[in-house]
């Protein structure tokens, strides 16, 4: 249980880290991604004016049917990618939250990259 523990507070430590350089404004954005065990959830923020613009999650109906792996997670990532495009955005600042940048995380940056959004 002990290095179950750990290894949430390394996650929360290299967050807060990340966050003292990245932020989101209303011309390019922050795309953040949790993960959980069961759900993924995409967000992207406007943090000058504290709202989230867009966000796409597996609990939300169109998406509920998607399991929680990497090939999901690339059809998650160009979902919000969609989103973001009718919202006329193409660059946002991808916030993995303390996650490594692999797996699911990876897999929503590439579908996002996939769909015509840089960062």
């Amino acid at each position: 249980m002990k290095r179950v523990v750990e290894k949430g507070k390394r996650r929360i430590r290299r967050k807060k880290h990340i966050r003292k350089s990245i932020s989101g404004t209303a011309v390019r954005p922050r795309m953040t991604v949790f993960r959980s065990a069961r759900n993924m959830y995409v967000q992207v923020i406007d943090d000058n004016a504290g709202h989230t613009l867009v966000s796409v999650s597996t609990q939300e109906e169109s998406y509920k049917d998607l399991k929680n792996n990497v090939e999901n997670a690339g059809k998650l990532g160009a979902a919000i990618g969609e989103k973001l495009k009718a919202l006329k955005i193409s660059t946002v600042v991808f916030d993995r939250n303390g996650y490594l940048y692999h797996g699911i995380v990876k897999g929503i940056a590439e579908g996002a990259r996939k769909s015509g959004i840089k960062f």
